[in-house]
């Protein structure tokens, strides 16, 4: 009965780490928020600054605002010259500019039609078989 209470009250036993056991979680939750949070975050940071310094005329991008157009004129270090739509430019800031589509592909040679060959269906060639043209 007295040895029981005697061992309820002390304090010791802790482990073997001493005053680091109740440091460990919180270094434990910094880690993972540095992998998961973090990390990648600093390296979509990294990549967007990458693509906005390589712009150049002709590259169609998407602004913050969700408006899609063309470069035509890189103003300088932090404008650009964008079509909108025929013979509407806006200048912007590079910072707003959210993601590159790309340059517009060429004209094929030769023309007709829209560009697309025809493409076989789902069940390839049996599409005229089953009423698809």
């Amino acid at each position: 009965m007295f040895i029981s209470e005697a061992l309820a009250q002390s304090g010791g036993g802790g482990g073997g780490l001493g005053g680091l056991g109740g440091l460990l979680p919180i270094v434990l939750i910094f880690v993972v928020f540095w992998f998961l949070l973090i990390r990648p975050q600093q390296k979509r940071m990294k990549e967007h600054k990458g693509m906005i310094a390589t712009l150049k005329r002709g590259d169609k991008i998407v602004t913050g605002g969700g408006i899609i157009g063309t470069v035509t004129k890189v103003v300088d270090d932090s404008e650009v010259q964008v079509e909108i739509a025929k013979d509407v430019k806006v200048r912007i800031s590079r910072s707003t500019i959210q993601a590159v589509l790309g340059k517009p592909q060429p004209a094929a040679p030769g023309g007709g039609g829209d560009g697309e060959a025809k493409k076989p269906g789902l069940f390839g060639g049996l599409g005229g078989f089953f009423g698809r043209r």
